[in-house]
């Protein structure tokens, strides 16, 4: 069988840390631990030298900041000025109800101190999954690898396309990695998931009082991405004005912040990927065919995985993997029916949906070995040949094989979350991974059950240390 994994030593990309807060010497030792895991570490003392840090240009993969530094204000800085950024909360011998502040306030991880250097390699792991391994074993995904290899030296657009979650900003991280520019700093936006009023802002930056709200000059992502490698993740989701300031850009090499007097030079190498057929797209008028052109110099297309099932067990082991360390267990192994079952799936969602399953898997496995009843897909496991709710029965009712026609869906969401947190003896944070939610969007929706008189399950033991921890 021909495997291709690809580790450290084929993409070699550091993860972008910013540690926020005081000097010390525990701090000093997760700083040094980090570096050695492979992270390029920049420190900053506070939450405003933070902002101001992003703010220059300066982007960053994962932020560490001290519990005394105000997590909350970090966050609600990092969402006013939309830098999509992970944070981790760290402390010194803190106490759980700080940890959980921190989690509520919008951390998405607690790292106590005395460091451990195995609980820091994760959380990088966890920050550039996209960049830390490449598994293939079929002759489809070995073909795309090889072509990517010869399109990486070049500073040639590519256009990457394919179904949504077939691993489209792997790639695009793989040439980063495979080119000249590795050095420098790959950035990605997602096109699809910033407002049509504020993409021209994230794309170009803008000056300071250029419209309500610029309270300071913002490098935009073409200027961060300086010297190496920007990403446009579905591309085809831009507004057609905005497709014809990136022509420009892409034509002149130059860049126009919102509210500037003077262009900018730029020097990138541009990726676009999209989930729709672009010719199509032209064909209709909603995607510029000069444009298109201008991006589909080098093409790599990404086969669904349903037309690749040799890349199934290979895959799973490796998410098993991942998220058995993430989650503090042993690397968990999968026992033949799992693996039986895993491969009869269609994975509508591609990898994405495939790693959720194993992530859900790791987390309901009792011991080191995930069994094909640990497979729950789409929250829902079968049973008896039917779609089962994943605890079983719903609440109020008697038959586990009611059917959900006839119900309202406000419902049936209702009694499948009340079901999971069951499934997981109240441990809301498990809870929320399994069903593919945030942790916040299980709480506001507990709280409304609450007060519309149902009865919800009550928090079980080691909630607040797995809240704080994962």
């Amino acid at each position: 069988m021909l495997m291709q994994r690809q580790q450290n030593g084929d993409l070699a990309v550091a993860t972008r840390l910013l540690v926020i807060g005081p000097d010390g010497r525990q701090v000093a030792t997760a700083v040094d631990m980090a570096a050695a895991a492979g992270a390029a570490v920049r420190r900053v003392s506070d939450v405003d030298a933070a902002l101001a840090s992003l703010r220059s240009g300066r982007g960053a993969d994962l932020a560490f900041i001290d519990l005394e530094a105000d997590v909350a204000a970090l966050i609600q800085g990092l969402r006013s000025e939309r830098f999509l950024l992970p944070v981790v909360a760290y402390g010194i011998e803190a106490a759980p109800a700080d940890a959980v502040a921190a989690i509520r306030a919008g951390a998405r991880d607690f790292l106590p101190l005395p460091p451990d250097p195995e609980l820091i390699a994760a959380m990088l792991a966890a920050a550039s999954a996209p960049i830390r391994a490449l598994v293939s074993a079929s002759p489809q995904m070995a073909a795309v690898l090889d072509l990517a290899r010869q399109f990486a030296p070049a500073d040639a657009s590519v256009l990457v396309t394919g179904e949504s979650g077939t691993g489209k900003e792997m790639i695009a991280r793989f040439l980063h990695a495979q080119s000249r520019r590795s050095k420098a700093p790959f950035v990605s936006l997602n096109c699809a998931a910033i407002p049509e009023n504020l993409l021209e802002s994230e794309l170009f930056g803008h000056e300071k009082g250029a419209f309500t709200g610029a309270v300071a000059r913002r490098i935009g992502k073409f200027e961060e991405a300086s010297g190496g490698t920007l990403l446009l993740d579905e591309v085809t989701e831009m507004d057609p004005r905005l497709q014809a300031k990136l022509l420009r850009a892409i034509q002149e090499r130059e860049i126009d912040r919102v509210g500037g007097t003077k262009p900018v030079k730029i020097d990138i190498r541009l990726i676009a990927t999209s989930n729709r057929d672009m010719e199509e797209a032209v064909a209709r008028g909603q995607f510029r065919e000069d444009l298109y052109f201008r991006l589909n110099v080098l093409t790599l297309n990404l086969p669904p995985l349903r037309e690749r099932p040799a890349d199934i067990e290979p895959l799973a082991l490796h998410f098993a993997e991942k998220h058995s360390l993430a989650n503090g267990k042993p690397a968990m192994r999968l026992d033949a029916a799992a693996v039986e079952r895993l491969r009869a799936q269609p994975w509508r969602g591609n990898v994405r949906e495939l790693e959720n399953c194993l992530h859900r898997a790791v987390l309901l496995a009792k011991g080191d070995v995930i069994t094909e009843a640990d497979i729950v897909l789409n929250g829902r496991a079968e049973v008896g040949g039917r779609a089962e709710a994943a605890s079983g029965p719903r609440p109020g009712t008697d038959d586990a094989g009611q059917g959900a026609v006839g119900r309202s869906l406000a419902d049936v969401e209702r009694d499948l979350i009340i079901d999971t947190l069951r499934h997981t003896l109240g441990n809301r944070t498990h809870a929320a991974t399994i069903l593919g939610i945030s942790i916040r969007t299980l709480r506001n929706k507990l709280k409304q059950y609450g007060d519309d008189g149902v009865p919800v399950p009550a928090t079980g033991p080691g909630t607040v240390a797995q809240g704080a921890q994962s």
